[in-house]
């Protein structure tokens, strides 16, 4: 059988690659066969199911974690949240804290890029003039700032 490159993989559909007899790989040490043969049918099948149970763990993995293995805020736009909240909320050391916690619960519900156009539309609002009322009136936009809102309540309730 000969070997396909990954980047034909593309190309072919598994039906095209079984009729050529060609051997896929999935992983460095895992390769599934699409050869006509009985003899490999099973060792072929095996290989398909273990190829799906390692993707099914891998999407498991991946949606248990949620956002916050998906989304790591940067430092800067942590530190930037603590320090806005300390300003409000007074500078003591325990106000650090929980104004750390705050931005951690932030971003194990709320995407950083779903964070970041949440604070700029709330930013625009701010602006006064004819040109910001969109921000202010789009639907689309309060449903952005409400599942921000959402999440600082649930960070409240957690750590203050």
């Amino acid at each position: 059988m000969k070997p396909i490159k990954p980047s034909r993989i593309d190309a072919l559909t598994l039906r095209q690659a079984q009729h050529e007899g060609i051997c896929v790989p999935l992983q460095p040490n895992l390769t599934l066969s699409l050869s006509k043969g009985e003899g490999n049918r099973a060792a072929s099948e095996k290989s398909v199911r273990h190829f799906f149970r390692v993707l099914a763990a891998a999407v498991t993995a991946v949606s248990l974690a949620g956002p916050a293995l998906a989304n790591d805020y940067p430092t800067a736009a942590r530190a930037d949240y603590v320090f806005g909240c300390m300003a409000s909320n007074g500078q003591t050391q325990e106000i650090l804290e929980r104004c750390s916690c705050s931005i951690d619960v932030i971003a194990s519900l709320v995407f950083y890029e779903q964070y970041v156009q949440a604070e700029t539309i709330m930013r625009m609002r701010q602006v006064g003039g004819e040109k910001s009322s969109v921000f202010r009136d789009g639907s689309v936009y309060k449903k952005i700032v409400e599942d921000l809102k959402r999440a600082q309540v649930e960070a409240e309730i957690r750590c203050f």
